[in-house]
């Protein structure tokens, strides 16, 4: 190859097919360019039409999900991230986005790159990142495995993080067999702009030169977005130069020249090179300003001597941008990145018309139209075959009568405080500095929501992660409903009015029908819940073929990130239990349900149910009636009753402050179903009694079901009068579950 031309490298089909295309695939690039590829053009196109870059296979259902809210700037496409208005002048910038794949097979980097890419996406725009969270996703805890991929992924985004300077300040871990072969690594960022401040990822004014600024261009993560658009194999660790290098403190060195940079006057746009590295950025900048570009590959600084020019453009090396400044500026923007010391080539130029042509040595090694690479362009766009599994009907038969009662309870107790889905997630947030920069206002005060200052105001943030994928898995529609639901019941739990959502939708191969209705199903089911609490949404990602040729998909797993807004500082409402003798309620409604809880799944071992019991329109008024009781500040403390049910929820509440609680069950529904079920639309709140008037009278007014379950009281667990033991006791396995099998 080397000794002829590179525009001379003619690709065939077969060359295609390697490189993740379809046959008709490399027919259409045929005959959108009048000709055959060479093989840096078809390099292009394979990274830019794989999944992960073009949503070719989602980008259907994606469309009907709503982007219309009351605090929109940007809708979801339009930029790198989604942003909201916050009030006071002020924007909130805030995406998720995945990193399986790469830390599947190099769990460290993996998830260290993640949480620089999140980042970039978020300073990119013009926002100063103030908080982090992710959502992981392991397999069976007992593997050496899943103790490997922990320790490495844990330590990824705890070193990049912490050295990067922005707070972990929340996040969600989650472990099952489903997720042996492939962990789910999700890492979300925001970051807060001034309006009118904001820069966009777009490109325009001809002859205005194309930079290319921070690290140099090395091989690694060559044909990432290729990489993460296939299943897992016992041979993808043969992908392993697919894993991009991250370099924290060279992240630290771009944010601040970046947003120094912006200052200047001079950026005409600026993007991120994530995915597809030059190739995405170049790409997707020209097609939404309508231009095109001249690019200089063998002006690219890199780290390596002789880069072929499809490993240049290809490359999805760490910590650069590539920005569009305006003539004559140069100078400008040479010299704030020569004082971060950090690299600033011209590497281009914009131009006429809306071609892609790539030069090296003088040399036309390909010219694409920038339109036919991008999402909502000329990329492929499929709609896929979806069928209901057999086990959906199959769950449909479950029957509580048919599961015995415990006679005992409280080996049913530890037990599920002891699980490490349920049990503290200490070991791992431990090495998350969560209080850098002195935003993070919920490290003390623990909250269903994290809450981050904004300073110079009366407002904070709220925000959130979640997603129960074994809801997901027994019902996509009722499953991802409630993954949105409980985000927005985490904000307004936590004193906040919940204001939109970002998603990162992690599923198997699209190409399976059952997979695919999974995942439409999980659209729709996220679609009624953001419609219902005015939650747009604003972006994300789509991760496909989360599964391995050996043991199957991964549950269907919707994450969502979703922000909100406190008002007033002074509403923030925590879940601690605060004083002794202050009574205990149930706004909401228990139901004789224990369908997909943990306590059905784990401890029967019964894994094929429907989703918990959940009605949206009971869940809007539960949340309304709990934001109106904080406003009118009727209680102390409020915490959403999920994963584990009441009893480990009151636990939860009780261990802040050691204060034990005497309660009793509902007569009307088994006692198992009263404290292990997960039904849904329901929060404990704790009140002073001089309170109870008021705090009833305003319920009664919402219209929303409530009962008294009993009060905080000694530091004992007593229910129905029979004594469980001492809070401490719990707590001593409840915070150290998860260190006997990772220390």
């Amino acid at each position: 190859m080397a000794n002829i031309k590179y525009s001379e490298q003619i690709a065939d089909v077969e060359t295609a097919k390697k490189l993740g295309l379809l046959t008709e695939e490399f027919e259409r690039i045929q005959s959108i360019l009048g000709r055959t590829p060479n093989f840096t053009e078809v390099s292009i196109f394979s990274v830019m039409w794989s999944e992960h870059c073009s949503y070719k296979n989602s980008i259907n259902w994606l469309k009907t999900l709503p982007k219309d809210g009351p605090h929109m700037l940007s809708k979801a496409g339009e930029e790198n991230a989604g942003l909201v208005d916050i009030g006071d002048g002020l924007a909130c910038c805030f995406k998720i986005e995945s990193h399986n794949h790469p830390s599947a097979i190099e769990p460290y980097q993996g998830a260290a790159t993640g949480v620089g890419g999140i980042n970039r996406d978020i300073f990119t725009m013009g926002a100063r990142p103030i908080a982090q969270l992710n959502s992981l996703r392991f397999g069976d805890i007992s593997s050496q495995k899943t103790q490997w991929l922990v320790k490495g992924i844990v330590k990824g985004i705890g070193d990049y993080g912490n050295a990067f300077g922005i707070p972990t300040v929340g996040g969600e871990v989650f472990f099952d067999e489903c997720y042996n072969v492939n962990p789910l690594v999700n890492a979300f960022s925001a970051g807060i702009v001034k309006h009118g401040e904001t820069i966009s990822a777009t490109s325009y004014g001809i002859g205005n030169p194309v930079f290319i600024v921070g690290s140099s261009t090395g091989k690694d993560g060559i044909a990432g977005a290729a990489f993460a658009s296939k299943d897992l194999t016992e041979d993808s660790a043969k992908d392993l130069p697919s894993v991009q290098v991250g370099d924290p403190f060279q992240e630290k060195l771009l944010l601040e020249a970046t947003l120094e940079v912006i200052k200047t006057g001079a950026v005409i746009g600026m993007q991120d090179m994530g995915a597809a590295g030059i190739t995405c950025s170049t790409s997707e900048m020209s097609a939404k300003g309508k231009h095109g570009m001249n690019i200089w590959l063998d002006k690219v600084p890199t780290r390596q001597a002789g880069m072929h020019p499809f490993e240049i453009l290809l490359s999805e090396s760490q910590e650069r941008m590539l920005v569009v400044v305006e003539k004559g500026k140069e100078n400008l923007v040479q010299s704030v990145f020569e004082k971060w010391d950090l690299n600033c080539a011209q590497i281009g130029e914009v131009t006429a018309g809306e071609r892609l042509k790539y030069f090296m040595n003088k040399e036309l090694v390909a010219d694409v139209p920038a339109d036919v690479l991008v999402l909502g362009g000329g990329a492929p766009v499929y709609t896929r075959e979806y069928k209901e599994p057999s086990y959906f009907a199959e769950s449909k038969k479950f029957n509580i009568n048919l599961v015995e009662e415990p006679n005992q309870l409280k080996p049913v107790m530890l037990f599920l405080a002891n699980h490490p889905n349920l049990a503290s997630k200490k070991w791992v947030y431990n090495q998350y500095d969560s209080m850098v920069g002195t935003l993070n206002m919920s490290t003390n005060k623990p909250s269903d929501a994290a809450i981050v200052n904004i300073k110079g105001t009366k407002k904070a943030l709220a925000m959130t992660v979640d997603c129960n994928a074994r809801y997901v898995n027994a019902d996509p529609e009722i499953g991802c409903a409630i993954a949105v639901s409980e985000a927005a019941r985490n904000i307004v739990c936590s004193g906040g009015i919940p204001s939109a959502v970002t998603n990162c939708l992690n599923f198997g191969n699209p190409y399976n029908p059952e997979v695919y209705w999974q995942f439409v199903g999980a659209i729709k089911g996220m679609s009624k819940a953001c419609i219902t609490f005015q939650t747009p949404v604003t972006g994300g990602n789509v991760s496909f073929y989360n599964q391995s040729s050996y043991e199957g998909p991964v549950f269907p797993t919707p994450t969502i990130g979703m922000i909100g807004i406190l008002e007033d500082k002074l509403n923030q409402t925590t879940l601690d239990f605060k004083n002794e003798g202050d009574l205990i309620y149930l706004v909401g409604e228990s139901k004789n349900d224990i369908s997909s809880s943990e306590y059905l799944y784990s401890y029967h071992k019964i894994n094929n149910t429907p989703a918990p019991f959940f009605d949206l329109e009971t869940e809007h008024l539960i949340q309304a009636s709990i934001t109106k009781l904080i406003k009118l500040k009727l209680i102390n403390s409020a915490h959403d009753v999920s994963d584990g049910g009441l009893f480990i929820n009151l636990l939860e509440s009780s261990m802040v402050n050691n204060l034990g609680f005497e309660i009793n069950s509902d007569v009307s529904i088994r006692k198992d179903a009263f404290l292990f079920g997960e039904s849904q639309s329901r929060v404990v709140v704790s009140i002073s009694e001089h309170q109870l008037h008021s705090f009833e009278a305003e319920l009664n007014k919402q219209g929303a079901k409530y009962s008294k379950l009993g009060q905080v009281k000694g530091k004992n667990i007593v229910i129905d009068s029979e004594n469980f033991g001492t809070i401490i006791e719990f707590k001593e396995g409840f915070e150290t579950s998860l260190e006997k099998y990772l220390n």
